[in-house]
């Protein structure tokens, strides 16, 4: 099923009604054309991905959709490789907010799946896009997320890597437009035989363009965290700004936790900042918090929840609520 289909089919009518457009890509291409081609592998190449076939989203000049679009991207079959991609295109003023919410069960062979999101914000537009996954330990998991904004134009990617054996994504933003604006937030967990690549690059084309990364991963088990930050302001784009904030909770020693920022400014006109930690949980937080009654697993639970808030209070409640528990469920025996 193509990316959000099920949840666009349950308010088609009302969405249809105010022009919001969805459709596979084939058929975008020969119906909307005129819309869809100019933008269709703009972002992404196909030496960059080859997967062409997919699902296109156009929300027209000034529609605010005020419910997030849901969607349930399942891997159901063993052995199975899975690859969809996403086009949106969000115009004049506009505003969606898109939730993935990825699975599969356990099966005892490797399966493989690959994902592209490209996404154009026009001017004063404001998108967002969530994916919280938690793919079977027996999944790698590609996600290739690329997007323009415009003047004034607002992109937002929340990332929650929970599952799969494997994942390597890092959304990447180009700041066309003067006042663009970009945040990008994650949290990963990575356990035994897990290892979570993440990251995300920000180009500031634009002047008085900004830019926000919030990165916060769990490595437990031997799992391996990596991020990997990338902040480029090219020559002529002044004002710009750029805050990068990663923040790691290592838990035991046969884990790791390995960053590499990269940043290029070819511009004395703007303020870009990388700030890096690397901890574990403080005993006497754990100490203080049982002494108050509660158990070492919900001392640490707490603490961990206090961790990865600053990226879960982005989210809806809902979603907010289930990644604290897919985090705790995934905690249980793997601390202390």
């Amino acid at each position: 099923m193509l990316i959000a289909e099920e949840a666009f089919r349950r308010n088609r009518d009302e969405l249809e009604a105010r022009g919001v457009i969805f459709c596979d890509v084939a058929t975008g291409l020969s119906e909307k054309g005129e819309m869809v081609g100019p933008y269709l592998a703009r972002l992404m190449s196909q030496a960059d991905n080859s997967t062409s076939a997919g699902s296109f989203m156009y929300i027209p000049p000034g529609v605010e959709v005020e419910n997030p679009i849901q969607a349930n991207p399942q891997n159901k079959a063993e052995r199975m490789s899975q690859f969809d991609r996403t086009l949106i295109l969000a115009d004049e003023g506009s505003k969606i907010h898109l939730i993935e919410g990825c699975s599969a069960p356990v099966y005892t062979s490797n399966s493989k799946r690959s994902s592209i999101v490209e996404i154009v914000v026009k001017p004063g537009a404001h998108v967002s896009h969530t994916t919280i996954q938690n793919w079977s330990s027996n999944v790698s998991n590609t996600e290739t997320k690329r997007a323009f904004v415009e003047a004034e134009g607002q992109i937002q990617w929340i990332d929650a890597n929970i599952g799969s054996r494997q994942t390597k994504t890092a959304p990447a933003v180009w700041l066309t437009g003067p006042k663009a604006t970009s945040e990008s937030f994650s949290v990963t967990y990575a356990g035994p035989g897990q290892h979570q690549d993440t990251g995300a690059t920000i180009v500031h084309e634009a002047s008085e363009t900004s830019s926000k990364i919030v990165s916060k991963s769990i490595s437990t088990g031997g799992g391996r965290s990596t991020y990997r930050p990338t902040v480029r302001v090219v020559d002529g784009a002044v004002s710009c700004k750029s805050r990068a904030q990663c923040d790691a909770l290592v838990l035991d020693d046969k884990s790791t936790y390995e960053a590499f920022p990269e940043t290029e400014i070819g511009t004395s006109a703007a303020q870009v900042r990388h700030d890096e930690t690397v901890s574990a949980i403080a005993a006497d937080h754990v100490f203080y918090l049982m002494s108050r009654g509660l158990s070492y697993d919900q001392a640490t639970g707490m603490l961990i929840n206090g961790f990865i808030e600053p990226v879960a209070r982005k989210l809806p409640m809902e979603y907010a609520v289930e990644l604290s528990r897919l985090v705790e469920l995934q905690m249980e025996g793997s601390v202390g």
